[in-house]
């Protein structure tokens, strides 16, 4: 666990199930995730229980973000994300979801500070990155402001209800 402030990042519990069950049935945010099925309690626990491999094996590693209400409670209020982790080439990428009500407080901007002081820190990474649809401006605006830069633009790459978006790969070097 690591925490700065009232921001907490810390490893998925079985607790977590009907947090993860809600999040990742959310339709509004499957455009973002790439997600196209629901996901099952039992898929959601088979992958908690999974989550507790060690990082290298898996290639990934999600995160829940809380805040710390006072010195007893905490709340969640998103998920962050390493995917596609390379061990070879020191890589990987990041993915944050920050629930509905918890938005334009700054725990974004946080958390994706923490998360990449880990990944340079503690895992020795030499950059992360990430895939942004352009029409999501929030999330270009926060990754710039937690210091990625655009790299490059995939033109026509995500498919949505509207059409084909552009999406804009974004990056931090150590």
């Amino acid at each position: 666990m690591t925490q700065r402030e009232e921001v907490i990042l810390r490893a998925l519990e079985p607790e977590d199930i009907d947090t993860l069950y809600s999040w990742e049935n959310d339709m509004k945010l499957w455009e973002v995730s790439n997600t196209l099925t629901p996901f099952s309690r039992y898929q959601l626990k088979k992958y908690i229980e999974q989550s507790q491999l060690d990082i290298f094996q898996t290639k990934q590693l999600r995160l829940i973000i809380e805040l710390e209400k006072d010195n007893a409670t905490t709340i969640p209020v998103g998920l962050i994300d390493l995917f596609d982790f390379d061990p070879f080439h020191l890589r990987g990428g990041i993915g944050i979801v920050i629930h509905k009500g918890y938005r334009q407080h700054g725990f974004a901007l946080e958390a994706i500070n923490m998360f990449v002081d880990y990944c340079f820190q503690t895992l020795g990474m030499h950059q992360v990155y990430a895939n942004i649809s352009a029409s999501n401006t929030a999330s270009l605006k926060l990754f710039e402001k937690a210091g990625f830069s655009l790299s490059g633009v995939k033109k026509s790459w995500r498919k949505t209800k509207d059409g084909f978006v552009d999406e804009h790969f974004y990056q931090r070097l150590r």
